[in-house]
């Protein structure tokens, strides 16, 4: 499954969608930002409530497929910006971070 096809699947909000065809190999939820950078996967779908400009950042160094962003929320339209140019696909979701979750495990 790619990113696009997630974001179909599961009603997703596009905020950043540079590298739509990427596909996806697991998944990791994390808001501690070191934590995720030593244990995230490559190609893996990240979930999390942090936004700030280093969630582009350790996505990028992670290789991360997509960041989740749950509970709806907010982030600066300069981190949308700075992921799109750093080819971050950012996605948000109004579920808390466990039901996103629950639904990604059930769709990849």
């Amino acid at each position: 499954m790619n990113v696009k096809e997630l974001t179909d699947k599961l009603g997703l909000e596009a905020l950043a969608l540079p590298c739509p065809d990427k596909e996806i190999d697991g998944a990791y939820a994390g808001d501690l930002l070191s934590w995720v950078m030593g244990r995230a996967t490559e190609n893996c779908v990240w979930a999390t409530i942090m936004t700030n400009m280093n969630v582009v950042a350790v996505a990028s160094l992670v290789g991360a497929a997509c960041v989740v962003i749950c509970e709806g929320s907010e982030i600066g339209d300069d981190v949308i910006a700075t992921a799109q140019s750093k080819d971050v696909n950012v996605l948000r979701s109004p579920l808390p971070m466990y039901e996103m979750c629950v639904e990604i495990s059930r769709s990849i």
